[in-house]
């Protein structure tokens, strides 16, 4: 898609989004026309276009894009602390926490910064957090077929704070692995260094 179709698609998205959220206003009880509200709901549409943009974009793509051949390195390359921003897919409330991602490379690594980039494709979506931090696993292990990989999420969900049960301190944390992480001593290790607080 050329850059002037894709930019025509995305107005489109945000002209329709923002009519439904001026009906939405109605229905709440607002006014959408009072000067507050006047530019809320192509507001919103924008917002909510960007976050969910994961649907237009592919994990497996960003890793391909970097792939680097023939390295010799076997030992466990971590990218912890990586910030994540969701929207769960119950109420369409923010879930927000840590991610931290390990593969222990098989003659194929990638870029760094790819890890983030696939984090941010699969949490632009609307999500929960368990399909969520197995995503991230399988696009990590199918692309670049590694001995192994590991996956940590540590979030706080919003539907749980503002409403429901209203409990503010509960974090809920996810894991999944394949291949060596899932052998107890390489799992701990991996545990022991996103422990770490590093001087940096």
């Amino acid at each position: 898609m050329t850059k002037k179709k894709s930019f025509s698609k995305k107005n489109e998205k945000i002209k329709k989004l923002s009519e439904h959220y001026v009906e939405i206003l109605k229905i709440i009880g607002e006014n959408p026309y009072r000067e507050g509200l006047l530019k809320t709901p192509e507001r919103m549409a924008k917002a909510l276009h960007f976050l969910t943009q994961g649907y237009e974009k592919e994990g497996d793509e960003i890793i391909k894009s970097a792939i680097f051949h023939r390295e010799d390195y076997q030992q466990m390359v971590v990218v912890k602390d990586m910030e994540l921003y969701s929207l769960c897919e119950h109420h369409i409330l923010p879930f927000f926490g840590r991610v931290h991602v390990a593969y222990i490379p098989n003659k194929k690594i990638t870029g760094l910064s790819k890890i983030p980039r696939v984090v941010n494709v699969y949490a632009r979506k609307l999500q929960v957090q368990e399909r969520l931090t197995t995503e991230i696993k399988k696009c990590i292990h199918r692309t670049l077929n590694p001995l192994g990989v590991a996956v940590v999420i540590e979030a706080r969900h919003l539907c749980m704070c503002m409403r429901g049960v209203e409990n503010q301190n509960a974090v809920t944390v996810t894991s999944d692995f394949i291949g060596g992480f899932e052998r107890k001593a390489t799992r701990e290790e991996f545990f022991d260094i996103i422990g770490k607080k590093f001087n940096l």
